[in-house]
């Protein structure tokens, strides 16, 4: 008997690669359900006060028109007048837009209407046709203006041990006393969701009281418990399918008011409805990194110690619904200092709400906190990898505790070798290549390694595949993929015998696909429910073969129609025999997080490393060179998770040159709507990304030993680029993106 190949850490192939490339895949707005009609939001032109007329008739009278929606004949919708936001999402305060509730006007596209037809063609021409009167209230949509009304979260007023509440640790601003420091300002823009599928979603009423939604979405339970709570429906009513999901950041992680429309419009045609956004209005509708203002202040001694730190942060919310993010979470742990003072506080303005974008707030933080190591770096005279290996810590400075594992030393040598740090100048604009400056920068990144409990089930079918599923979804990093790898050692089958399907309510649960936490939860439960199939199996072969009742389930082997041993060849019992036994009953398992985690500090780390040369008279930045380097424990496929951190590389490229989406406060509306002026990266702005892991293992976290790796792809890559900028042309940008204008 051939001994299968080990799986773990091959770098296979996506298993669903062929079905997305044919476009055999089917995604949330290309169900065909009978009787489908289409839906079309109008939104708002103003961004603050009331509607005081509607006139809807031309649309009502357009040809196909089945129904036009307002908040003047929308159906009750029975949860708006209760509890606003799931219990399970502390971050927010409030809840979503309670979508035609009122006549109230919270932010510029607001949908105020929402037409229905039998084409889309037809909905989109009468969604035109709809105009609107308004009783106009002065908005406030500029955070600089704001910051004097900014207010601590209630989440800290209400706890005190909040993430979100005040920090200290020694003494508070300590480093405005010190010998040599630094004070400076950092600004991030608001960043907004572009993934490849818009957002999408096609509802329908199978039953009065029976609710199944296609839908674009990193959580099926999530959405289900809130869409049941929305409608005031049991959870088993509704059914939640998400089996493909074209990409997304964080912007599928929340309900958001056009998935409430598309079930208000199914109800009131008694068709199913499917509504897809627009590019345009994938700027207001579905969140985005909020516009942050920081403050950083860092004081040092002459032989590179930190001896104080203060960063404080203003983000920015809408007016309905609080939402905050870990913006200081990285300076709290990363180095040694013994003084520390974090300050988190809300700005609430007339515009949608945010929501979290990948590295959410640790991204925003890194920018601030890294562009100071290396300024304070510079004022030492210190090389910027010298200066953090001198305060680099080897237990979590925020709680005391050892950290789970941490290889962020070994990611520091092998990123420097990989870039040519060694041709780095302390001096800035000391190296050029022609008419370009040239730069070296790094920065570093972390993240929680996150785990939650999450159920797996397993079937051994007739032809000797074994089905697994799971309500897990996967956004793009590859999750089925790494699941086959995972069930495939654990029994001892080709990747071919194993299906894994996932993005079903009715599967399974698991939490959402978000926070870098997917293999670390669903990967546990995969894993046990495998070892549960094995051990099942050997006691229904138990019944009729005395070799089996004595065997451990580790002895288990799968091969060839046969359930056998490892320990004795010679047990053979086949797979149809068994099946006979159970009827194809499936074993279903739950893996939780154990308690020998809480004796550590468990994240991942990571650091990026950037060449950048700047055109000396032009001011263009171009990324010439970008090492990506990552502990993430165990590598369940190297070529999925090289593609997750070059992705996120990517992305910090966009985020530290390119992305800002601008409102005109006059009229608090974004000015930058579509690709033609919102700037995102292309495959000209990115260089080959190289990739590094570690690859040691974290068992405190999981018995896979992973510790994730979707948000640390992305979080340092900013102040990389600017700190290469800085090291290349002497000039330091602290508000991004940085652009020509900025250098020249």
């Amino acid at each position: 008997m051939k001994t299968p190949e080990k799986q773990i850490g091959a770098p296979m192939s996506r298993v669903d690669g062929r079905l997305k490339v044919t476009g055999a895949a089917t995604y949330s707005a290309e169900y065909k359900l009978p009787g489908l009609a289409y839906a079309v939001l109008v939104g708002s032109t103003i961004a603050k006060g009331r509607i005081t007329g509607l006139d809807t008739k031309a649309a009502a009278g357009a040809p196909g028109v089945l129904a036009v929606v307002t908040h003047l004949n929308s159906p009750k919708v029975p949860g708006f007048d209760t509890v606003g936001k799931d219990p399970s999402q502390p971050a927010t305060v409030g809840g979503p837009l309670k979508i035609f509730h009122d006549d109230k006007i919270r932010f510029n596209d607001q949908p105020i209407a929402l037409v229905v037809a039998d084409t889309l063609e037809r909905a989109r021409y009468a969604a035109g046709l709809v105009k609107a009167q308004y009783a106009q209230e002065q908005h406030q949509t500029n955070l600089e203006a704001n910051k004097p009304r900014a207010f601590l979260p209630t989440s800290a007023q209400k706890n005190p041990k909040s993430p979100m509440a005040d920090y200290q640790r020694g003494q508070a601003d300590a480093y405005r006393s010190g010998a040599i420091k630094l004070e400076n300002e950092y600004v991030i823009p608001t960043e907004v969701h572009h993934p490849m599928e818009l957002q999408a979603i096609t509802a329908h009423w199978e039953a009065p009281d029976r609710l199944t939604i296609y839908d674009k979405t990193q959580g099926t339970l999530a959405t289900r418990r809130d869409f049941a709570k929305e409608w005031n429906l049991p959870e088993a009513n509704v059914k939640v399918i998400a089996t493909f999901v074209g990409g997304a950041f964080g912007n599928a992680l929340h309900s958001w008011p056009h998935e409430s429309a598309a079930i208000i419009a199914a109800k009131v045609v008694n068709r199913p409805v499917q509504l897809m956004l627009t590019r345009e209005q994938m700027f207001t509708m579905v969140g985005y990194r909020p516009h942050t203002w920081q403050k950083l202040g860092m004081s040092a001694t002459a032989d590179g110690k930190i001896t104080a730190i203060t960063h404080e942060s203003i983000g920015q919310t809408s007016t309905y619904e609080e939402f905050t993010e870990s913006t200081l979470a990285q300076t709290r742990m990363m180095y040694q200092s013994p003084n520390l003072t974090t300050r988190y506080r809300l700005a609430a303005l007339d515009i949608g709400s945010p929501i979290w974008m990948r590295g959410p707030g640790e991204a925003t933080g890194a920018f601030a906190l890294e562009s100071a190591m290396d300024e304070m770096a510079y004022l030492l005279k210190l090389d910027p990898m010298e200066f953090r290996l001198r305060n680099y810590t080897d237990q979590d400075p925020e709680n005391g505790k050892p950290w789970s594992t941490k290889f962020l030393k070994e990611c520091y040598q092998a990123g420097a070798e990989r870039v040519g740090w060694s041709k780095r100048k302390l001096e800035p604009g000391a190296l050029r290549d022609g008419d370009w400056l040239v730069g070296y920068g790094m920065g570093v990144g972390t993240f929680g390694a996150h785990r939650g409990g999450a159920h797996a089930s397993a079937q051994l079918l007739p032809g000797g595949t074994v089905l697994l599923q799971c309500a897990t979804t996967d956004i793009g990093p590859g999750t089925g993929t790494a699941m086959t790898q995972i069930a495939a050692d654990t029994l001892g089958l080709p990747p071919q015998n194993i299906r894994f399907e996932l993005g079903h309510s009715d599967y399974p649960q698991a939490g959402t696909q978000g926070g870098s936490s997917t293999v670390n939860s669903v990967g546990p439960a995969v894993q046990e429910a495998c070892l549960a199939l094995k051990d099942k199996l050997r006691q229904l072969a138990a019944t009729g073969n005395a070799a089996f009742a004595a065997a451990k389930k580790e002895d288990v082997v799968l091969a060839d129609g046969y359930l056998t041993l490892s320990t004795n060849a010679a047990a053979r019992v086949p797979y149809a025999d068994l099946l006979k036994q159970v009827g194809g009953t499936a074993v279903v398992v739950e893996a939780k997080p154990g308690s020998e985690g809480q004796a550590y500090s468990m994240y991942s780390f990571s650091v990026h490393f950037a060449e950048v040369r700047v055109h000396v008279l032009t001011g263009e930045v171009r990324v010439s060179k970008l090492v990506s380097c990552a502990d993430a424990g165990t590598i369940i496929n190297q070529k999925t998770a090289a593609n997750q951190m070059k992705g996120g590389a990517v992305g910090g490229i966009g985020m530290a040159l390119m992305e800002h989406a601008i409102i005109d406060d006059r009229y608090g509306r974004y000015v930058t709507k579509d690709f033609a002026d919102y700037h995102v990266p292309v495959h000209a702005d990115a260089p080959a990304v190289e990739v590094f892991f570690v690859n040691q293992p974290d068992y405190h976290v999981n018995a896979l030993g992973t510790k994730g790796i979707g948000e640390i792809a992305t979080i340092g890559v900013a102040p990389a680029i600017a700190n290469a900028v800085f090291n290349a042309t002497g000039k330091r940008v602290r508000e991004l993106p940085i652009t020509p204008d900025k250098l020249v």
